[in-house]
């Protein structure tokens, strides 16, 4: 694949301006709705790139501050003088580092007419998503911003994004040795600094061994006690760390599809490390072909599709869930919109076959549709509903939903 905008910087990634459009055109169209947009995402993601997009974009000013910046933090303690005075589009990076500014925001956005629209973009969910949502609901629309996505870089390249992950600095590197070098980078100061400002109080040492006990546990379905037992603590403790990882996007919990059908079905949610990258990064992996050689290539594979899976398809986190039941059938992702269901199976092969477990999964939940995701080249149907489906084409999920809303 040719890299684009090959242009170096000092840590040896390439400039990771990668088009972005389908998240460009959805805040813009929130923004014409909405006073103030809340555009949420893991550090490094892209946000303040693609909030500058927006701004440069508009018609008329644009003003942005940067509450990592100590002066701008002094300037919105307090807020309303300053904001009050701004017109056009104001944007507010890393907003999460100033939960107070949420109650001054209500009434400048209930100005009419409103002078200035607000971008605010966050790293940690629950800050900006509990804060927001209390004092501006129905004036703030929340957005979240992933790691690149197959429509962005291109089918071709599901290789390198599921090795090197989205973080556009990761995927763009010139080499696979710098991207594994920019994310070891990134995992040093997430464990030494980010993470202890939002309060996870434990030593960077020990969270790194946390966190590499997830990577080995990526894919599975999550076991407290034996979490407590590794680290000498009680279950509600590491619950709690696990809890804090996921409200800072670092990773997944597929929690267990709750249906009123007649079977049991096992209640364990599953976890799995979002960006594969750093899952990568993690399990010391550097190559595609140390990869294929790791136990935990299938795992991979499967966390990397069902993330791929959950953007394309425009999923919100409360809408996807796994499924199993305690004789062995089981679904890898589970997209439940009201009565429609949608099931992504993944195979880490180049030659999927229809099994038992995707007979009984949809019968039992009455699935639309079943996507069998794999390795190999060809598309094709294996019965009624159910169709195999090459990973570089995986943007074809969400061609059926389009379909729909443009109807």
């Amino acid at each position: 694949m040719q890299i684009p905008h090959p242009m170096a910087d000092l840590h040896g990634t390439l400039s990771p301006m990668i088009d972005r459009l389908r998240h460009l055109r959805t805040i813009e169209r929130l923004l014409r709705s909405f006073p103030a947009v809340a555009l949420l995402g893991a550090r490094q993601v892209g946000k303040t790139t693609l909030a500058t997009q927006v701004a440069d974009r508009r018609r008329g000013p644009a003003r942005t501050f940067d509450l990592e910046s100590d002066r701008d933090l002094r300037l919105l303690s307090d807020p309303e003088p300053i904001l009050s005075a701004l017109r056009g589009l104001v944007i507010v990076d890393e907003v999460q580092r100033l939960p107070s500014l949420f109650p001054p925001l209500r009434p400048l956005l209930d100005r009419r007419p409103l002078p200035a629209r607000f971008l605010l973009l966050g790293s940690a969910s629950p800050e900006v998503a509990t804060r927001g949502s209390e004092s501006l609901a129905g004036r703030l629309a929340f957005h979240e911003l992933d790691g690149l996505a197959l429509d962005e870089v291109g089918g071709s390249a599901w290789r390198r994004l599921w090795l090197r992950g989205g973080f556009p600095r990761s995927f763009t590197a010139r080499s696979d040795a710098a991207s594994l070098e920019w994310r070891e980078a990134f995992l040093r100061t997430y464990l030494e600094r980010d993470l202890l400002d939002v309060g996870l109080r434990m030593p960077p040492a020990e969270l790194r061994r946390f966190w590499q006990m997830l990577a080995h546990w990526h894919g599975q379905r999550w076991n407290a006690a034996e979490f407590a037992r590794a680290f000498g603590t009680a279950e509600a403790t590491v619950r709690r760390w696990l809890e804090t990882l996921e409200g800072f996007f670092a990773i997944r919990i597929l929690r267990p599809w709750a249906a009123s059908i007649a079977k049991r079905q096992v209640k364990a949610p599953k976890v799995y490390i979002r960006d594969c990258g750093m899952l990568h990064s993690l399990l010391g992996v550097g190559t595609l072909e140390d990869l294929r050689e790791r136990p935990q290539v299938g795992a991979s594979f499967e966390g990397f599709v069902i993330e791929q899976a959950i953007q394309l398809l425009g999923a919100r986190g409360a809408e996807c869930h796994h499924w199993a039941t305690p004789q062995g059938a089981e679904l890898d992702l589970l997209v439940a919109r009201g009565d429609r269901r949608i099931g992504v199976e993944v195979k880490c092969t180049q030659a999927p076959s229809v099994t038992r477990s995707m007979e009984i999964a949809m019968a039992d939940l009455r699935l639309e549709k079943l996507w069998v995701v794999h390795q190999g080249e060809d598309r094709f149907e294996m019965r009624p509903g159910i169709e195999a489906l090459p990973v570089s084409a995986l943007e074809a999920i969400a061609a059926p939903a389009a379909k729909r809303r443009a109807t």
